[in-house]
């Protein structure tokens, strides 16, 4: 009996896209959290390789973010970022996708690592186009990439691009960050956008490792994909010119001191401690600027892009906030840590 492949439904309306670019927001931002818990526990004196590492795909992915948000404007959208939704409880599974990679907040190490592995694993050759329920990131986009096609032919551009070239995110307003910031407006600067998030999380669509682009922190050499990037601190080795996927990297050592990374609480929570104790109020602290950044990054893609700035700002905040947290011992000898719990605006300080 001859087996059937099941069935995939196309994105076949505006209203479909538009949801499946949200879910790509919320897929950019649901990143933010872990790769923050771990950038945040490294001490730059002692790693700063990984810290080079993973800074700089933090500051990636809000490039995408910044990315999806112009394409769901340029289809006539509403980016949406500060809701309860994009805050669900850690550890957590990626919007709509694999349920069985689980999100969690835990410190710069083996577990972070196997994780942030997992979220940047390359799309299968050959791999099919996937919209809800997707394996990889790369297989969501492609889904992405099959309904703009599919609708731009059936209605025409102008119909599929009718949003408000106003509220497009330009170079000018995100800056210090490697790739490239694509205001959309067509066919040919949305699948521009959909390439520079896809190759710069698993390497070029051939199966390389190398993303485009040259590397911000040692400009005299290719920068490779998140997914090697962390291949390369997982095995203590860089990437060199005639390094493939299937070779692994076969270049200069990386140093990684993981004595120096404090034992945060693996997923923590203000009901781990009672009002009042210090440990929930810095918490608390933390998740108020947290959703103060989440309030300009939704102002920022909804008309007002120099809210970007501001936004900056915020993240300097929550730096200090997270590593005074990661400072504060706990009583089983763990440190605290962020929690990252949604606070309505009306609520916050």
């Amino acid at each position: 009996m001859k087996h059937l492949e099941p069935q995939r439904t196309r994105i076949g309306t505006l209203d479909s896209l538009r949801e499946h670019l949200q879910w790509a927001i919320e897929l950019e931002h649901a990143t933010l959290p872990p790769y923050l818990c771990a950038l945040y526990s490294l001490d730059p004196e002692r790693n700063p390789e990984a810290v080079e590492v993973v800074g700089s795909v933090f500051v990636e992915e809000m490039l995408h973010l910044a990315l999806a948000a112009n394409l769901l404007n340029a289809v006539g959208g509403r980016p949406r970022l500060d809701t309860p939704e994009m805050l669900p409880p850690h550890p957590r599974p990626m919007p709509h996708g694999d349920r069985s990679l689980e999100l969690s907040l835990v410190p710069f190490g083996p577990e972070a690592l196997e994780m942030f592995l997992r979220i940047e694993q390359p799309a299968p050759p050959g791999a099919p186009a996937e919209g809800d329920g997707y394996e990889t990131i790369g297989q969501f986009y492609a889904a992405i990439e099959d309904g703009l096609r599919h609708l731009c032919e059936r209605l025409g551009e102008q119909a599929v691009f009718s949003g408000d070239p106003a509220r497009q995110v330009s170079a000018d307003h995100f800056r210090h960050t490697a790739g490239h910031l694509v205001e959309v407006g067509d066919l040919a600067s949305a699948l521009a956008a959909l390439e520079e998030i896809v190759e710069q999380g698993e390497g070029t669509a051939r199966g390389g490792v190398w993303d485009g682009d040259q590397d911000v922190f040692h400009p005299e050499r290719q920068e490779v994909g998140h997914y090697y990037r962390f291949q390369e601190l997982k095995l203590g080795r860089r990437y060199q010119r005639g390094d493939t996927p299937q070779s692994g990297p076969t270049g200069e050592t990386i140093h990684v001191d993981l004595t120096g990374v404090p034992p945060m609480r693996r997923n923590p929570r203000l009901s781990d401690h009672e009002p009042g104790n210090a440990i929930r109020a810095a918490q608390e602290e933390f998740n108020h600027t947290y959703g103060t950044l989440l309030s300009r990054l939704e102002q920022a893609f909804n008309g007002s892009p120099e809210e970007l700035g501001a936004a900056t700002g915020t993240m300097y905040a929550l730096k200090a906030q997270a590593q005074a947290l990661m400072r504060m011992p706990d009583e089983d000898g763990t440190t605290a840590g962020p929690t990252f719990e949604y606070v309505p605006p009306e609520l916050r300080r």
